[in-house]
């Protein structure tokens, strides 16, 4: 499958590069968005949102709060629709954060207060093995989750025996990825430095709020600290995932977990608390972005001449046009938003989006990164700098799949000159970015979003979890897994045809591990607890 290349306006006569390009294409006409709502200006900030059409990119800053309401975008241009809350309301949220308008700093305890509330936030991540140890138990962690691999019903309770085999196979890989790079992910170490510089860039913005890390697959883990919010006695909670983008597979994932832990709790029942899905259009994670591809642009010859490779970690398609993921929408509007605020910098090269990490014998979004890489060469594309768009930290996708494998197969097929643009990381702009979408977020702690399948909402509360989840995944229940061979039912696909034949024969094998008690699985210790 062809990447869409997207060609740059024509260069100045000042150039130093001399380099022919066709007409401008910035965006493809015929690209159906499903474009977010924006999220309400709720504090006195001087934050703007953008808004697309086409290739034109406007802000808009709106600074009462008392007058929000959701604004949308439909193809006549903007709409409203109903208020997020009462003024009534709004005005008792309002009284709550009055310290977040007034200059003063206060004395607090410990635990930080915002008149009698106790804020929090937490920060929502994958997680990763730390050390070369942690490898298989972590990929345990990740395949028992049913999101990642999804038995039919009657065997779901081969769940567990079947992440253990699965992750004893796949560990002495993974180990040697990991072990390129260190010898453990620094996911961990990168999550914690970016929750405490939100912390400090919250207190300094007048927010004193303590801020907290959840992992889904490793430690900390989310019950960890949740646990934790308990023990500090937070009333008011902001979930942050960090992943700028939404997908059932990842925010999804995470947002699910954190359902079944509320609904369990009479303490998190009652304590009120929202959550921001995405984030990736907003003014200060764009710049950022932009910011570091411009600083990596300098460092080669002839900058003009560089084409801009996005590369963001996939999803199986049947997620997108079965499940109505907006991940691929959110992320074309990304790519197109960050090339806009280069473009008002002067900078108009070629760029491409093409996606990575696909897994398994099915589809995935395509243009596939690999693939792309190899067909940029045949093309005469001789500078390449890739773009991790989809990662806010470094960890293996970055280090070793983009820095080792994606680098070398570029070398190999015709590129002679490679970049890499940095993950955020504590990247001031984006730190500072993300506390002012905490601090706008507060005054609807508690409150009921307006829900909406056709125009969903940027934030919603997370004891509105189920709609949320609704309105990003209008077939939840249906929804086909990530490796869609551990599922039955008629396809086209040859391959995934073979995937299922091999999944029978392994299920099979499962069974008769367990029944028996004498295949080699138990004979390698892989399945003790059936003994």
């Amino acid at each position: 499958m062809n990447s869409p290349i997207h060609a740059p306006s024509p260069p100045s006569s000042s150039s130093s590069c001399s380099y022919n390009r066709p007409p401008p294409c910035i965006a493809h006409t015929s690209r159906n968005f499903k474009f977010p709502l924006l999220l309400p200006q709720a504090i006195h900030t001087s934050q703007k949102m953008y808004r697309c059409s086409g290739g034109h990119v406007e802000s808009s800053t709106n600074i009462n709060p008392l007058k929000n309401c959701v604004v949308g975008r439909s193809t006549l241009g903007w709409f409203e629709t109903q208020p997020l809350v009462s003024e009534q309301l709004l005005n008792r949220r309002l009284l709550s954060v009055e310290a977040l308008v007034t200059p003063t700093v206060q004395d607090f305890s410990d635990t930080p207060l915002i008149g009698d509330d106790k804020i929090g936030v937490l920060l929502l991540n994958l997680g990763g093995p730390e050390t070369l140890e942690d490898v298989q138990p972590f990929l345990f962690n990740l395949f028992a989750d049913p999101d990642i691999i999804r038995l039919p019903r009657l065997f779901s309770f081969l769940q567990k025996p079947l992440a253990q085999f699965v992750s004893v196979l796949r560990a002495p890989k993974s180990k040697e990825g990991y072990a390129s790079i260190g010898g453990g992910s620094p996911l961990r170490r990168i999550t914690d430095a970016q929750a405490e510089e939100l912390r400090k860039s919250l207190w300094s913005k007048n927010v004193p709020a303590k801020v907290y890390v959840g992992m889904r697959y490793w430690h900390p883990f989310t019950e960890e600290a949740i646990e934790q919010i308990k023990r500090d006695g937070i009333t008011k909670l902001v979930v942050l995932p960090l992943y700028p983008q939404f997908s059932i597979s990842t925010s999804g994932s995470s947002l699910r977990l954190l359902e079944s832990i509320f609904r369990d709790d009479e303490y998190l029942v009652n304590m009120q608390h929202t959550v921001i899905p995405s984030w990736y259009q907003r003014e200060g994670y764009i710049k950022a972005m932009t910011n570091l591809i411009e600083k990596e642009l300098k460092g080669f010859d002839c900058p003009e001449e560089v084409m801009i490779f996005f590369s963001a970690h996939g999803v199986p398609l049947a997620y997108v046009e079965e499940a109505g993921d907006p991940y691929k929408a959110e992320m074309e509007e990304c790519v197109d938003l960050i090339m806009e605020e280069l473009e008002k910098r002067k900078i108009t090269n070629a760029y491409t989006l093409a996606y990575q990490s696909r897994v398994g014998p099915v589809e995935w979004l395509k243009p596939y990164t690999d693939e792309t890489i190899i067909e940029l060469g045949k093309k005469g594309v001789k500078s390449l700098l890739a773009v991790p768009i989809s990662f806010v930290s470094e960890h293996i996708e970055t280090l070793e799949e983009i820095d080792v494998e994606y680098k070398e197969l570029a070398l190999n097929s015709g590129i002679e000159k490679w970049g890499r643009v940095p993950a955020l990381g504590t990247e001031t702009t984006f730190i500072s970015d993300l506390a002012d979408a905490v601090i706008e977020s507060l005054p609807y702690v508690g409150a009921m979003a307006v829900s909406n399948l056709e125009a969903r909402q940027s934030l919603v509360p997370l004891g509105s979890v189920e709609e949320l989840l609704t309105a990003y995944d209008s077939q939840r229940r249906e929804l086909p897994p990530p490796v869609i061979v551990w599922e039955w039912g008629w396809t086209k696909s040859a391959e995934t045809w073979n995937g299922r034949a091999a999944m029978l024969a392994v299920l099979l094998l499962l069974f008769l591990e367990v029944t028996t008690g004498e295949g080699f699985l138990h004979q390698w210790g892989i399945l003790p607890l059936f003994r």
